[in-house]
């Protein structure tokens, strides 16, 4: 039962509650556990395939980017699912204005949306996938500053300007004042930073992976492009590949008969395939490899670990692959966050 409404006038005030209260920011992230292990996604180029206008194109790459954030996802991997004789060919893409190429402006955008707000001026010069940039949203990543939060990880841009030691490198963080760091590097060039509690200290630079596997921090996510479905899994980053691999499909078992609660899923590199609005099997049907291997069509569920359904019985007759990111990503956190 709901307790009684407390109307203002007969709430009694006690002295304290005039006193304005002292406002302090708190931080905002917090970091789990250092980590080893990865998260990816990968995605086809057809996801943007129907979007008939640069805007739409650009609001859609956004919805993809935000939902890696939401996610903390490592790696997002974009391959095209395209006919072989329908993909563009090699263009200069810092002068293209024709055709687009879906590929590469994927990769431009989630990458621009990946790099810290200061610094994506000096790094991005205008281009013409970033037109209609302003309708991109803020995705607010731990390696995102803000002025009133300390991390102890930055991200830095250096400089051409000259230290007042005249040694070092002047590095840029986002912050009102810039820090000097004690090696040489040339300007334009993006770091991650290990800052130290004592401000008299250098920060060092480390590597990039160094928040995630020493803090625990999740900070932000890498592109990476396959000109193919197979070359997705066959060109992973990580020495021993991902040593599980998920296929989405509309065909496959449903999420909870696959990773059911009781079922402990262990993995060091994860990788969740997404198709695009024909599914896996179009992309595997396109994929010149797999052709000669005869894999397409109901074989496609051969390349995985696991084959899933992330949304049985849906109330429409397709699911955006955005849409199928957010629902597959929610069903299997748990793979990964027990918390």
């Amino acid at each position: 039962m709901a307790p009684p409404y407390d109307h203002p006038s007969k709430r009694r005030l006690d002295a304290d509650e005039d006193k304005p209260a002292a406002f302090k920011a708190g931080q905002r992230f917090y970091p789990t556990m250092p980590r080893d292990w990865t998260v990816s996604v990968a995605v086809p180029t057809s996801i943007i395939g129907d979007c008939v206008t640069r805007e739409q194109r650009t609001t859609y790459a956004g919805r993809v980017a935000r939902v890696l954030a939401v996610f903390s996802v490592d790696e997002i991997v974009i391959y095209d699912d395209s006919p072989v004789d329908q993909r563009p060919k090699q263009v200069d893409h810092d002068a293209y204005t024709g055709d687009i190429d879906a590929a590469h402006f994927l990769e431009h955008l989630l990458t621009y949306l990946e790099t810290p707000t200061f610094m994506r001026k000096t790094l991005f010069p205008v281009h013409p996938n970033l037109r209609s940039q302003g309708l991109l949203p803020n995705l607010d990543m731990p390696h995102h500053p803000h002025k009133d939060e300390w991390l102890p990880y930055r991200e830095g841009l250096t400089t051409a300007n000259t230290p007042k030691t005249g040694k070092g490198t002047v590095v840029d963080i986002g912050m009102p004042e810039t820090v000097t760091i004690s090696e040489s590097i040339p300007p334009k060039t993006r770091l991650t930073l290990k800052m130290s509690d004592n401000s008299k200290e250098a920060p060092e630079p480390i590597h990039p992976a160094a928040p995630r596997t020493e803090g625990g921090y999740f900070w932000g996510y890498s592109v990476r492009r396959a000109s193919t479905l197979s070359d997705v899994l066959t060109q992973s980053p990580y020495e021993d590949g991902y040593d599980l691999s998920i296929g989405t499909s509309e065909r496959g078992q449903h999420l909870s008969a696959v990773f059911p609660p009781h079922k402990e899923v262990n993995f060091n590199h994860l990788l969740i395939a997404f198709g695009g609005p024909r599914g896996l099997e179009y992309a595997a049907m396109n994929d010149p490899e797999l052709a000669v291997l005869g894999i397409a069509g109901p074989r496609t569920k051969e390349l995985f670990d696991q084959w899933v359904n992330v949304l049985p019985n849906q109330g429409t007759r397709g699911i955006r692959t955005d849409e199928a990111m957010l629902i597959a990503l929610t069903g299997l956190r748990r793979l990964w966050d027990t918390s």
